[in-house]
C-alpha cells in the first residue's frame, strides 16, 4: 500500500509499506483512510523538532474511512468511522477515573504506532467511533482537532468566573487549533472573541468563516490586561508572553500550542494576579464523541477553511504549509 512517511527533518516521501496484518491481544480492525489531516504536531516531527517521532514514521491521527476487516462483532466491513488515535490501557487510575487522554500506558498513532498517511491502518476497535449518516468522511476527519480544543473549552469553563457568552477572549494563532477554538466558542455563546494573526491569508480566511475580529499583533499592539480568557493556540516564547500581557487580573490562559517545549514567563504577574494557567493534552472519548455530534449537527460551520489533496501530494503540502503560502488552516490528504 502506499504510505507518506517522514523520512528525515524537513523531507516526506511516499513509500510502499504492507497492508497492516490484525494484530493479537486485542480486538482490531483495518480501517481503508478517506481522509486524514496534517496536524501541527505533524508538521514539529517535519521540523525535526519532536523525538518522540523518529524518521521512517507513517504519521497522521486525524482520520475516518471504512472497515474493510474487522476482528470485533461491533463492526463490519463496509462501516464508516473515525478513531481515536489515544490507544489507552483501560485499567490505569486515569482511565478508571474517565481521564483516559492521561493514561499512564498509552500509545498515539502516528507517534508510536503506524499513521493515517495511508491507504489502510490497523487500530483497536475500542478506539473506533462509528459515523453518524449525516456526516462526511473528510468533515469526521476533523473530529480529533475538534476536539482537543472541545477539551480545553471544557476545562476552561470550569474555571472561568462568568460565563462564555460574557467573556472576552483573545485567541492567538489562526491555525486549526485557534481557528476552531474560535468555532467553538462562538458555538457556546462567546460574542466578544479576536484573534491573533500574522499570516494575511489565515487572518483574512477566519474573518470570513468565523466573524471574528483578527488583528496582525506585529502590527497592532494588544492592551495589557484586557482580555478574561486568552487562549494560546501556538505556544511560542513569543506568544506565551502576549498571552501573560493581555490576561487580566483573575482571567484565565489556556495553552494549547506546543511550537517551543520551554521559554521564560512572567510568574510575577501570575501570582499577583491570580491569573489561572491551564495546560490541556488531547480529550477524552466523551469528548471525542461530543465533537462528532457538533460536526454532525453543523455546529462548527460550514468548514470551507479545510482544503483537500491526494495523498500524493503529501510532500508538497507539507512544504506548501511550512512556506505559509496557504490560506486553509487544515490541509486533508485523500488516500
Amino acid at each position: 500500500m502506499k504510505t507518506l512517511i517522514y523520512s528525515r527533518p524537513y523531507q516526506m516521501a511516499i513509500e510502499e509499506r504492507p497492508y497492516p496484518l490484525l494484530g493479537d491481544g486485542c480486538e482490531q480492525v483495518v480501517i481503508r483512510i478517506g481522509a486524514a489531516g496534517i496536524c501541527g504536531s505533524d508538521m514539529h516531527a517535519f521540523h525535526g523538532q519532536d523525538p518522540r517521532r523518529q524518521p521512517g514514521l507513517v504519521l497522521g491521527h486525524e482520520l475516518a474511512g471504512e472497515i474493510v476487516e474487522s476482528q470485533s462483532p461491533r463492526f463490519l466491513p463496509g462501516d464508516r468511522v473515525t478513531a481515536n488515535p489515544l490507544i489507552t490501557c483501560g485499567k490505569c487510575e486515569y482511565c478508571r477515573q474517565g481521564r483516559d487522554n492521561l493514561c499512564s500506558d498509552r500509545h498515539m498513532v502516528g507517534m508510536d504506532w503506524p499513521g493515517a498517511f495511508a491507504e489502510f491502518m490497523a487500530i483497536p476497535a475500542r478506539s473506533v467511533v462509528p459515523l453518524p449518516a449525516g456526516i462526511s468522511i473528510q468533515h469526521a476527519a476533523l473530529t480529533e482537532p475538534a476536539a482537543t480544543v472541545v477539551h480545553a473549552m471544557r476545562l476552561t469553563q470550569r474555571t472561568l468566573t462568568q460565563p462564555l457568552a460574557e467573556t472576552r477572549t483573545l485567541v492567538i494563532g489562526g491555525g486549526a487549533i485557534g481557528l476552531l477554538t474560535v468555532l467553538v466558542l462562538r458555538a457556546w455563546g462567546c460574542r466578544h472573541i479576536t484573534l491573533a494573526e500574522t499570516n494575511a491569508l489565515r487572518a483574512e480566511a477566519a474573518e470570513r468563516y468565523t466573524g471574528c475580529v483578527s488583528i496582525n499583533p506585529m502590527e497592532t499592539s494588544i492592551s495589557e490586561s484586557s482580555h478574561q480568557l486568552v487562549v494560546d493556540a501556538v505556544g511560542a516564547a513569543a506568544t506565551r508572553q502576549m498571552a501573560i500581557q493581555a490576561v487580566k487580573p483573575g482571567g484565565v490562559i489556556m495553552h494549547i500550542g506546543l511550537q517551543a517545549w520551554a521559554s521564560e514567563i512572567d510568574m510575577r504577574k501570575i501570582t499577583l494576579g491570580e491569573i489561572t494557567l491551564l495546560g490541556t493534552y488531547t480529550y477524552t472519548m466523551d469528548d471525542f464523541c461530543l465533537t462528532l455530534s457538533m460536526l454532525e449537527e453543523g455546529a462548527l460551520g460550514e468548514l470551507g477553511w479545510v482544503e483537500s489533496r491526494p495523498l500524493s501530494e503529501g510532500e508538497q503540502a507539507f512544504s506548501d504549509l511550512e512556506s505559509q503560502q496557504v490560506s486553509a488552516a487544515k490541509i486533508l490528504l485523500i488516500p
